[in-house]
């Protein structure tokens, strides 16, 4: 709690301070969003992985921290305006292991951040694409899903998000709705393959090989 304090002091200052173009930091920014973002996944905030009465004393007395600092990571996202292109690609990862803390809130809040990055690499790269970004995510979810993080929830919710923003999009909505069926397709296959490394027939266990490659 004394460490979110602090967080909290930082942003304050960062917002105040260091956010217009003739004063912006960006080792600054990028610190702060990777102490947040650590801060947030630390393995003593996770509490799905406690006893029910040690999480319900911890959210009783402190709540989730985890969310109020996941909501703070959403609104300094959104408040670098067009600074945002510089943290393209390199925030892709620190976002994606936000988003797959397992708490819905929190899922709902920041995985939105996602179709900004789209968009923001769409307009501002002068490609007219978000490859970047598209590359990126690819790569990172499988680091992650093989190192146990993701669920069939994340899956059905990334896709539902993703594609509600790319539709209402003029110029996204065909390319972005691609490539939020290409990642849910992705994500279920890495998920089966996940689950079947530890089944004993081999022909399942190519199966889902072959349907991930």
């Amino acid at each position: 709690r004394v460490f979110l304090r602090a967080v909290n002091q930082f942003t304050s200052v960062l917002n105040r301070v260091f956010l217009e173009q003739a004063n912006f930091e960006l080792q600054l920014w990028n610190n702060y969003f990777h102490l947040a973002v650590a801060f947030l996944t630390h393995e003593s905030l996770q509490l799905e992985t406690f006893s029910q009465a040690k999480r319900h004393k911890i959210i009783k007395k402190y709540g989730d921290m985890r969310k109020e600092i996941g909501f703070k990571i959403r609104d300094m996202w959104y408040n670098l305006g067009p600074n945002k292109i510089k943290f393209i690609p390199s925030m892709v990862g620190p976002i994606l292991e936000v988003t797959l803390v397992p708490e819905p809130e929190l899922r709902k809040a920041t995985i939105p951040i996602f179709f900004d990055m789209m968009q923001c690499e769409f307009n501002f790269s002068g490609n007219g694409n978000f490859q970047m970004f598209e590359n990126e995510l690819i790569t990172k979810l499988d680091q992650e899903v093989e190192g146990g993080r993701g669920d069939e929830q994340y899956k059905i919710l990334l896709e539902k998000l993703l594609l509600e923003h790319c539709r209402k999009h003029k110029y996204l909505s065909a390319p972005g709705e691609r490539f939020a069926l290409l990642v849910s397709s992705l994500l279920e296959n890495l998920l089966d393959y996940r689950t079947i490394m530890h089944d004993e027939s081999k022909e399942n266990r190519m199966s889902c090989t072959v349907n991930v490659l």
